[in-house]
């Protein structure tokens, strides 16, 4: 089958994207958190967050930056330990184009899906931030290209990575039907493995459920 658009491969690279896109979410933890400058008259914190108003005013660069600003150094530091767990991995494998195109278009699409959920359920006086959509788009993307790899699931328990995303899309799913997790939007980490499973049949020709079965 010939390559189209949707697939067509980079020639592979690797420049450390995972590092910096470490550095970078430190650098903006630090100066939202700490210095918080005023932009336009807003404070740099809510101009980067995904916040619905602002978004549905032109501030659509939050689809993106969102990924960036994180609540508190407990939420940075999981989710940049996620990166340094499944990103380096994952960019060895596929090159630093192809691990920045999956990264940002997952991360993106949760933000726009996170919006979009707000919009129509009319609860839009909340501000979304944080890189999770994009690093369960990571977790599930790991086992698919490392199926046989193995997790330690809240650091005790050996499992190995695709019985791992079942287990984490199980409790999502029941967190967000019961509202569980204190503020904590499980719908973005859902869209982001739906997006990853997406990314996976469209760009890489990939059935995950046959890695999965293949690997098992």
């Amino acid at each position: 089958m010939r390559n189209n658009i949707l697939n067509r491969k980079f020639k592979y690279t690797y420049c450390n994207a995972a590092a910096y896109l470490i550095v970078a979410n430190v650098a903006v933890f630090f100066v939202t958190f700490y210095l918080n400058p005023v932009v336009n008259g807003i404070s740099l914190f809510y101009w980067l967050s995904l916040v619905p108003p602002l978004v549905s005013h032109g501030y659509v660069w939050q689809f993106v930056t969102y990924m960036f600003v994180h609540a508190s150094f407990s939420h940075l530091f999981f989710n940049m330990f996620a990166i340094l767990m499944f990103g380096i991995t994952l960019e060895r494998a596929i090159g630093s184009r192809e691990f920045l195109l999956f990264y940002f278009l997952t991360g993106t699409l949760s933000g726009i899906t996170s919006y979009l959920v707000s919009i129509f359920s009319g609860q839009t006086n909340v501000v979304m931030m944080g890189a999770s959509g994009a690093i369960y788009a990571l977790l599930f993307l790991t086992s698919v290209m490392f199926p046989t790899a193995r997790i330690l699931l809240f650091f005790i328990i050996p499992l190995k990575m695709p019985f791992a995303v079942i287990l984490y899309i199980v409790i999502e799913v029941v967190s967000q039907v019961l509202d569980l997790g204190g503020g904590i939007a499980h719908y973005i980490h859902l869209s982001g493995i739906v997006f990853a499973w997406i990314y996976c049949m469209l760009r890489f020709r990939i059935s995950p459920f046959k890695v999965w079965k293949d690997a098992l």
